[in-house]
């Protein structure tokens, strides 16, 4: 992330130094690193990280006159003069509602961690489908094992019952016909679909893959259930692999900018970047672009128009989340693919 906001000051060849501290990770570290920044005359502070972190350097910046535009994605950390430049879930989750209620999806259900970011996808997923005029017919939220809470999500006990029952009826005659009944059963008995439309997952990484391989045996499958995706399945470039994510659909950055941003980033450093050193990334090019104008300001900061990031347009919001133009993705076989570019400019549409 050093890197990554070295190399916008280096592009944008702004009057902006950089001052590096260390938070160590830890709230306390990161407010003896903001004093410190502080005491050496930081006019905007970029970062930290973590929640937490942020919770602990906003009332010293606050305590300065200076702005923060942190790199967390929780929006409760957002404050007065803390920006949460993060990628929030809630943009994202809003869209692939909307681009599930546009294809005829009434009835929603949520299955996601019990994580703080679980939770607050779970939050704006509720209030998206019904400011959308759908509705949330089922929700589970697992720890540790997933598979008892898609099976409870699946409602699978109801809907393979009477399909048991007949195999285990077949099987009780005690003849080859049975058998061969009880078997027929079940290769080619048809469960009933279940009752809801479209699903949000909420994980991301080998901890999604093994949530999605779930879904198909206790029959969700995809379709008829359209399947909806966070901006985690940004970075899993190869989510097709697993079967039963095919055809899920996200909301993310631009999948052409943020290789342009990856091969500028490689040849500078070497090595290919992680999708959060974008915001660092941007975090720095907008306090270089506010830097030149002379103008670090709250004022400045939430300026309507945004800025060009570099992984899309983003503009931070009088309240201090921020919103970003986001693609309409979805995944297939062979990568991602793009259902919907992302707006260009804030008069657009945008979530």
């Amino acid at each position: 992330m050093l890197d990554a906001a070295t190399l916008a000051l280096f592009q944008h060849e702004a009057p902006l130094v950089l001052l590096p501290k260390d938070t160590g990770g830890t709230p306390a570290g990161a407010a003896a690193a903001a004093r410190a920044a502080l005491a050496e005359g930081a006019s905007i502070l970029l970062g930290p990280l973590f929640a937490a972190e942020t919770e602990a350097v906003g009332p010293l910046a606050r305590a300065a006159g200076v702005n923060v535009l942190a790199f967390t994605t929780d929006a409760s950390a957002a404050r007065d003069n803390v920006f949460v430049l993060g990628q929030l879930p809630g943009p994202a989750v809003r869209r692939v509602v909307a681009a599930a209620r546009s294809a005829g999806a009434e009835r929603f259900a949520a299955l996601v961690p019990d994580t703080p970011y679980g939770r607050a996808v779970l939050a704006t997923f509720r209030a998206a489908v019904a400011s959308s005029g759908g509705s949330v017919v089922r929700e589970e939220i697992y720890a540790g094992n997933p598979a008892p809470a898609v099976q409870r999500l699946a409602d699978y006990a109801r809907r393979r019952g009477p399909v048991d029952a007949q195999i285990r009826a077949a099987r009780a005659l005690g003849t080859a016909e049975g058998r061969r009944r009880a078997a027929a059963l079940a290769r080619e008995a048809r469960i009933p679909p279940p009752d809801f439309d479209a699903l949000i997952l909420a994980d991301g990484g080998e901890q999604l893959r093994a949530v999605a391989s779930l879904l198909p045996f206790y029959d969700i499958d995809n379709p008829p259930v359209r399947f909806l995706g966070t901006p985690l399945l940004a970075a899993m470039p190869d989510a097709g692999r697993e079967p039963a994510l095919v055809g899920t659909l996200y909301a993310a950055p631009d999948e052409a900018r943020r290789a342009a941003f990856e091969a500028r980033f490689a040849e500078a450093f070497g090595a290919a970047p992680p999708l959060v050193a974008g915001v660092a990334f941007d975090a720095a090019a907008i306090a270089a672009v506010l830097a030149a104008q002379g103008d670090v300001s709250r004022a400045a900061l939430t300026d309507p128009a945004g800025f060009a990031g570099v992984l899309g347009i983003v503009r931070l919001l009088p309240d201090g989340t921020n919103q970003r133009g986001l693609a309409l993705m979805e995944v297939t076989r062979g990568g991602a693919r793009t259902v919907e570019p992302a707006p260009e400019r804030f008069d657009d549409r945008v979530f």
